[in-house]
């Protein structure tokens, strides 16, 4: 038998804050490429890359977490997962090395990417969290005032 931790509940405020950071790096990022003057191509090639590294970084996150928690995770998966994650960095680096953009610019895809990222990882490990923690426990009503006192003048 074997026994597995009981998962902590991530804070509101944790978890609002891994929302946000997600938010404003995928806004970021698509409306630098909007407003980007690049041909429609490298706009999709960049969009793309972002997609593909968000759902490989979730499915390494979920993997790897599976595995530690004793869940069956195939090698095939798990090294996909990975080798996903790692081309999809690759790809941005060699595409932004190459490109006409200023280095502000490069730097500012390069962190909102990595920024996407790992927002990414920290929403999935909370929704994960909070659904292994259950329901959120509900408040006990504050017990009344046993006696009240009152000042008259």
């Amino acid at each position: 038998m074997s026994q597995h931790p009981v998962t902590a509940r991530p804070t509101a405020a944790f978890v609002g804050a891994s929302w946000v950071a997600l938010i404003i790096a995928v806004s970021a990022f698509a409306i630098g490429l909007w407003n980007a003057k690049m041909l429609l191509s490298e706009k999709g090639f960049y969009g793309t890359l972002l997609l593909l590294g968000l759902y490989s970084a979730i499915a390494l996150q979920k993997s790897v977490r599976d595995r530690a928690e004793g869940v069956p995770v195939t090698g095939i998966f798990l090294g996909l997962s990975w080798s996903m994650v790692l081309v999809s960095l690759l790809l941005v680096a060699v595409g932004l090395v190459n490109s006409t953009l200023t280095l502000s610019e490069k730097g500012f895809y390069g962190l909102g990417y990595t920024m996407a990222l790992f927002a990414v990882i920290a929403v999935q490990k909370n929704i994960r969290d909070l659904a292994a923690a259950g329901p959120a426990p509900r408040p006990t009503p504050a017990e009344p005032e046993v006696q009240a006192t009152v000042w008259h003048q």
